[in-house]
C-alpha cells in the first residue's frame, strides 16, 4: 500500500480528517483489524441511493424497470472494478500475504468492495452530501455516455429485441462441442439465425457464457447483413 494517499483523496473529491478511516476502507480482512467490510455494507446502500437518484433525475421518461437495469449495470462488480481501476485503488490496498500473492489486488470483488467502502468512508468522515458527490464524481460521467435502450442489456436479449423488432423468428443456440471435468467445462455454441442466413460461433467456461459471446458476434454482422441498420 501507497504511504501517501493524496491522489487518492483528490480524486475521490474528498481529503479525510480522520485517517483512520480511510486507512480501514483500504484494509482487506485478510490484513487483519479493522477491515472494511463492515464500510462496505453501507457504502453499498449508499452507492445504490445515489446512482438511483442519478438516473431519476437524469432519464425522466424511463420506467422503474428500466431504470433499475440501468443502475444494476452500474453498480456490478465488473462496473465498480473498472472505476476502481481508474483510480489506481490497487496501489492503496492493504491486503494480507496470502492474498497479494494470489492476485488480490487486481481481484474485481476486491476493488468493488473497497470502493463501496471509501463511499462509506467518505460520508462517516463527512456526511451524505460529501459521498454523494464523490460517487457523481465517478458515476455522472458514465450516465452521461449511457444509451438508455442497450445500455445493461446482454447481447442475448438485444439480438432477441432486434429480430423480435424486424419480425424474424428468435435465434437458435446449438451445442458444438462440450469439454472438461465439472468444475472446469470449456463449451462452444453456435448462434444461428435463419432467416439472415447468418451463424456465429462463441466459446466460455458454461454454455450462458458462451452463448452471449456467440449473440455478441451475430450481433456485429446485423448492420452489414441489413444495409447498414443498426440493431
Amino acid at each position: 500500500m501507497s504511504g501517501d494517499t493524496s491522489r487518492l483523496e483528490t480524486a475521490l473529491g474528498h481529503r479525510f480528517r480522520e485517517q483512520a478511516l480511510l486507512r480501514q476502507a483500504l484494509t482487506h480482512r485478510s490484513f487483519g483489524m479493522p477491515h472494511n467490510e463492515r464500510l462496505e455494507f453501507l457504502g453499498d446502500s449508499i452507492l445504490n441511493a445515489v446512482t438511483a437518484w442519478l438516473l431519476f433525475d437524469a432519464f425522466p421518461e424511463r420506467s422503474e424497470g428500466e431504470l433499475s437495469r440501468l443502475r444494476a449495470s452500474l453498480v456490478k462488480k465488473e462496473t465498480l472494478a473498472e472505476f476502481a481501476a481508474d483510480l489506481g485503488l490497487s496501489e492503496y490496498l492493504r491486503l494480507g500475504d496470502g492474498e497479494a500473492r494470489s492476485g488480490g489486488y487486481q481481484r474485481p470483488s476486491i476493488l468493488a468492495d473497497t470502493l463501496e467502502a471509501l463511499f462509506a468512508a467518505i460520508c462517516l468522515d463527512a456526511d451524505f452530501e460529501t459521498a454523494k458527490k464523490s460517487v457523481a464524481r465517478l458515476i455522472a460521467p458514465r450516465i452521461a455516455a449511457i444509451d438508455p435502450e442497450t445500455h445493461g442489456k446482454d447481447s442475448k436479449t438485444r439480438l432477441q429485441e432486434w429480430l423480435q423488432a424486424q419480425r424474424l423468428a428468435l435465434p437458435e443456440y446449438l451445442i458444438v462441442s462440450q469439454h472438461g471435468e465439472a468444475h472446469d467445462q470449456h463449451f462452444v455454441i453456435a448462434c444461428r439465425i435463419p432467416a439472415l442466413d447468418v451463424t456465429c460461433q462463441g466459446e466460455g467456461g458454461s454454455r450462458r457464457a458462451a452463448e452471449q459471446v456467440a449473440a455478441t458476434r451475430a450481433l456485429a454482422q446485423l448492420p452489414a447483413v441489413n444495409k447498414g441498420k443498426k440493431p
